[in-house]
C-alpha cells in the first residue's frame, strides 16, 4: 500500500521515483473484431512513437511549464519563498508581503556549484529544489534543506555553503551518518540524534555533543523511527517552542516480529532484518513517552502505561508534516497528546506535566469504525493560552471542528457543521478566536474534491469563504493572519498564485503559470468527469485522457489506471499537474486512460469512505467497473472489449482483485508489488481499515476476503505480476503466495522480478518496467507490435 496523506501522495511509500510500470494484455471476446478496432491491429510502433511518449513523462514535461508555483512558505514574519520556474530553471524567490517587493535569493548557477562543493551529489541546477529555507545575517546568509540536508550558505562575491551538522563521531549501529538525520531545534542552534539507540544533542556552534539517555538498548530504544515498513535512524522528536525541552519516547520492539529481505549476489546473501509487526500480532510495538530538559539531560517518564504505536491519521507516529498528535503549550509547561487504540476506534486526548510527568484523561472520542483526525494533515490544535483543545471529528458523517474545555473536558459548542469537510486547520489566532481553515464540498463546483479557502472563528459563527475560483486551492497564511498565498490550479489549468489579506481580498497576483511549451510538445489536459458509482446514485468523479489523434468513428482500448486507497486515491492531486504517472503518455500511444476515484476513499462523507469496510479487498474497484460502463455508453469511441487496468501497490492489489473478481471484464492486468495478502502486511495500515484480526469458529477470519489467492481459480484474463525482492514496504511474500496458487489452479501469468529493488523500483528498474508495461499494453491490448527492446530513459527524481 501507499503511505498515508502522505506520503502523497505522493503515493509516497513507493518512494520519491517515478516507478510504476507494468504490461496489460487483453483478450478479445467474441466472434469478430470489428472494422474500426480490426483499423488497429496489426501496427508497428516505432523506437518514435515510443519517444514522443516518453517526453510526456514528469522528468520532461516539468520543464516545460514556466511559472507554475507549487507552494509558498512564510518565514521570519511576513515574507515568504517560493520556487520560481521559467524554462525549467527553479529560481527562488523571497517576497515581502508588506512591502510587495519579491527577487531572487540567489544565482541558481552559482548555488548549485556552492552546494556540490559542500557535498550535495546533484550538480545540474535544474533538479535542485529545496524544501526549507530561510535568511540570517540581514539576508547575507542563507539556510536551505536539500532532501534532509540544511547547508548554510554564504552570498559574498564567492558563494561558500557547509553542512551545518557534519555528522557525530563514531560507527556504531544506529550512529549518526550524514545531516539528514537530525531535527533543529527552532531557534536553530541545536541538533538531536540517535546513537547507539539513545538520543543525543550537539550545539551547532561549537560541535559539542552531549548524551540525552543513557538506558536505550536495541529494540528499546529512543526516539526510533520504526513503523514496520518505514525503518530509518530518524529521531522522532516533538521540540518546545522555547527549544529547551523535547517530547519523544522509548520505543518497545523487544517482542515485536521481524521482516526479512535476502540479496541476490554473488557468493553468500545477506540477510537485511528489521521490526515489522503483522495483522494479528499478540506482541506488536508500544512507546513509553518521556520528556527531557536538554539543558539538564533529564528525562522525565510520563506516569502512564504504554502506549500502542498509533497516530490519529498515519499509519505511522509520523504523518508528512511530522508528529502532528504532541503539541506543547506556549510556556512549554504542559504537552497534550493523543493516545490511539490498536484498532484507531478510540481517541483518549490527554495532557501531561512536563515537569513531573503527571498525566490526566481530558476526553475522549469513540465511533464504530475507525477515526481520522484530518485528511493530509491532523486538524486539532492545543490552544493553551485559552485552556482549550479544538478537535476534529465526523461524528456527524462529515469533517467538522469542536472546541473543548481542556480543564473539565467538556464540550463546549461546534465550531463548524455541515455536510462539508475541513480540510485543513491553516491558522488559529488564540487572543481573537479567528481562523483560516481549508475545507471540500461546501460549494457548488465541477469537482467535490477542490480545496477552497474561509475564515472562521472559535465561537462558532459562519465561515466566510475566501477563494471564488472553481480550482483547488493550497494556502499559506502568514503568522500573524494578516496575509494568505493563495495558489489554486485544475487538472486543465496550470497554477496561479495570488496574495491575499487576511479577508481574502487580492492584493496582487503574483505568478500565472504558462503552458504554452507543453502543449507545443504535444500534451493535451485530461477531461474532469463524473459517473454514477456502483449504487447507482453516488456521483464519482475521475480523469479522462483522449488518445492522440481520436478519430471518432474507430473503437480504442481503455486503460484503468487504479489506487482504491482507502487512505488516499488514484488521482493524487486534484490540482495541476503536467504528468500523472504515465497517463498521458500512454494516451499519446494510442489508448483512453481513466483514473477513478471510487467510493471507499476519503474527503467525501464518512459514510462514502466506510462504504468497503466489510470488505477491502473491493475498495473502489465495483465503481470502476460501473464508470467504465457508464463512460462506454457516453463515448462510441471506447471499447469495453478491450479493457486494461493497472496500478502499483495498493493498485497492484486492486488490479488482481479486478481481474479476479470481474474476470470477463478486466481482460488485461499489470499488478505491480501489490499487498495481495493483507494478513502479511504491517498491523497498523490493516487494523485501522480491516479491523483487528477474528477468527471464527469455522477457522475462518474477517481477512480471508482481502486475499487474491483465495480468487486464483477465476483467473481469464492476461496477467502480469511484479514486486521487488528488496521490497521493505510490501513483502515480496504477498505476491509469492499469490503465485503459488495461480501455479496449482493452473493459471497462466507473466512475473518481472527485480532482485536489487525496493518498493520503489528506482530509476533503472523503473524505467525498465515502464517499457514492459507499454509493450504488454501494446502487444496485448492494441494486438500491435512494440519497439524492441525500446531504451526507456532512466527515471530520474527532482532534489
Amino acid at each position: 500500500m501507499v503511505r498515508t496523506v502522505q506520503r502523497w501522495m505522493d503515493w509516497n511509500r513507493a518512494s520519491r521515483w517515478l516507478t510504476n510500470a507494468t504490461q496489460v494484455s487483453v483478450i478479445f471476446v467474441g466472434i469478430g473484431i470489428s472494422l474500426s478496432a480490426q483499423a488497429q491491429t496489426g501496427r508497428i510502433y516505432t523506437s518514435d512513437d515510443y519517444s514522443r511518449a516518453a517526453n510526456l513523462l514528469n522528468a520532461s514535461t516539468i520543464s516545460l511549464v514556466d511559472h507554475a508555483v507549487e507552494r509558498a512558505t512564510f518565514f521570519g514574519g511576513d515574507r515568504f519563498w517560493y520556487l520560481d520556474n521559467e524554462n525549467g530553471l527553479p529560481t527562488l524567490m523571497v517576497a515581502d508581503a508588506p512591502r510587495r517587493t519579491r527577487s531572487a535569493a540567489y544565482d541558481p548557477l552559482r548555488m548549485a556549484t556552492a552546494l556540490h562543493a559542500a557535498g550535495l551529489e546533484e550538480t545540474d541546477p535544474k533538479r535542485i529544489r529545496p524544501d526549507a529555507f530561510d535568511l540570517l545575517d540581514n539576508d547575507r546568509t542563507v539556510r536551505i534543506t536539500i532532501d534532509g540536508t540544511r547547508y548554510r550558505c554564504t552570498l559574498a562575491a564567492e558563494y561558500r555553503c557547509r553542512a551545518e551538522f557534519a555528522g557525530p563521531s563514531g560507527t556504531a549501529k544506529s550512529s549518526l551518518s550524514d545531516t539528514s538525520l537530525a531535527d533543529f531545534s527552532p531557534d536553530g542552534k541545536r541538533a538531536v540524534f540517535l546513537r547507539d539507540w539513545n538520543l543525543w544533542v550537539r550545539e551547532i556552534a561549537t560541535g559539542v555533543e552531549k548524551q540525552l539517555t543513557t538506558d536505550g538498548v536495541k529494540d528499546f530504544g529512543y526516539a526510533t523511527d520504526n513503523a514496520g515498513w518505514a525503518h530509518s535512524e530518524h529521531a522522532i522528536v516533538v521540540w518546545s517552542p522555547d527549544s529547551k525541552m523535547l517530547a519523544t519516547f522509548q520505543q518497545d520492539q523487544r517482542r515485536t516480529g521481524e521482516m526479512y529481505t535476502v540479496s541476490s549476489r554473488i557468493g553468500h546473501p545477506e540477510l537485511e532484518t528489521w521490526k515489522y509487526p503483522l495483522v494479528g500480532d499478540k506482541d506488536v510495538t508500544m512507546i513509553e513517552r518521556v520528556v527531557i530538559d536538554v539543558d539538564a539531560a533529564k528525562v522525565t517518564r510520563l506516569k502512564m502505561p504504554p502506549d500502542q504505536h498509533r497516530s490519529t491519521l498515519c499509519d505511522n507516529l509520523v504523518c508528512p508534516t511530522g508528529w502532528e498528535d504532541v503539541q506543547w503549550a506556549a510556556d512549554a509547561r504542559t504537552l497534550a497528546f493523543v493516545s490511539t487504540s490498536r484498532d484507531h476506534k478510540t481517541e483518549n486526548l490527554r495532557i501531561a506535566d512536563a515537569a513531573t510527568g503527571e498525566v490526566r484523561d481530558v476526553f475522549t472520542e469513540t465511533v464504530p469504525t475507525f477515526f481520522e483526525s484530518g485528511y493530509e494533515h491532523v486538524n486539532w490544535r492545543y490552544l493553551s493560552t485559552r485552556n482549550e483543545i479544538l478537535w476534529f471529528s465526523q461524528r456527524e458523517n462529515w469533517g467538522n471542528l469542536y472546541l473543548y474545555d481542556a480543564g473539565t473536558g467538556k464540550l463546549k459548542h461546534a465550531v463548524t457543521e455541515g455536510d462539508w469537510n475541513v480540510d485543513e486547520v491553516l491558522s488559529v489566532d488564540p487572543k481573537s478566536g479567528e481562523m483560516i481553515l481549508a475545507g471540500t464540498g461546501r460549494e457548488p463546483s465541477e469537482d467535490p474534491y477542490y480545496r477552497r479557502v474561509y475564515s472562521a472563528n472559535l465561537d462558532g459563527r459562519q465561515p466566510k469563504l475566501l477563494t471564488a475560483e472553481d480550482a483547488d486551492h493550497v494556502a499559506t497564511v502568514s503568522s500573524d493572519g494578516k496575509f494568505i498565498v493563495d495558489i489554486y490550479s485544475t487538472p486543465q489549468k496550470p497554477q496561479v498564485m495570488v496574495l491575499r489579506d487576511g479577508s481574502g481580498r487580492a492584493i496582487e497576483e503574483l505568478t500565472h503559470g504558462d503552458v504554452t511549451r507543453l502543449k507545443a510538445a504535444g500534451w493535451i489536459a485530461p477531461e474532469t468527469f463524473h459517473v454514477k458509482g456502483h449504487d447507482g446514485k453516488t456521483e464519482v468523479y475521475g480523469l479522462l485522457f483522449r488518445p492522440a489523434g481520436l478519430n471518432l468513428s474507430q473503437k480504442y482500448p481503455i486503460i484503468d489506471f487504479i489506487y482504491p486507497g482507502p487512505q488516499g486515491g488514484s488521482f493524487g492531486t486534484h490540482g495541476f499537474q503536467a504528468s500523472r504517472v504515465d497517463s498521458n503518455a500512454l494516451a499519446d500511444l494510442g489508448f483512453v486512460v481513466v483514473q477513478i476515484e471510487g467510493m471507499g476513499n476519503p474527503r467525501r462523507s464518512k459514510a462514502f469512505h466506510d462504504e468497503y469496510l466489510s470488505d477491502i479487498g473491493m475498495n473502489a474497484i465495483p465503481d470502476q467497473i460501473s464508470g467504465l460502463r457508464e463512460l462506454a455508453q457516453r463515448y462510441s469511441w471506447i471499447d469495453l472489449d478491450r479493457v486494461g487496468m493497472w496500478g502499483h501497490s495498493g493498485g497492484g492489489n486492486a488490479t488482481v482483485a479486478a481481474m479476479l473478481r470481474y474476470p470477463d471484464f478486466i481482460k488485461v492486468g499489470i499488478a505491480e508489488s501489490g499487498n495481495h495478502e493483507n494478513r502479511n502486511y504491517e498491523d497498523d495500515w490493516d487494523e485501522k481499515w480491516v479491523g483487528l484480526l477474528q477468527t471464527k469458529p469455522d477457522g475462518t477470519t474477517n481477512y480471508d476476503t482481502q486475499a487474491n489467492a483465495r480468487y486464483a481459480g477465476n483467473l481469464k484474463g492476461k496477467l502480469m505480476l511484479a514486486h521487488g525482492m528488496l521490497d521493505d514496504n510490501v513483502p515480496v511474500s504477498t505476491t509469492m503466495l499469490l503465485i503459488d496458487a495461480l501455479e496449482k489452479a493452473n493459471k497462466d501469468f507473466a512475473l518481472v522480478i527485480f532482485p536489487q529493488a525496493h518498493h520503489g523500483y528506482g530509476p533503472t528498474a523503473g524505467a525498465y518496467m515502464m517499457r514492459r508495461r507499454w509493450d504488454y499494453f501494446i502487444t496485448e491490448l492494441m494486438k500491435a507490435t512494440p519497439p524492441h527492446e525500446f531504451p526507456m530513459p532512466a527515471l530520474l527524481p527532482l532534489h
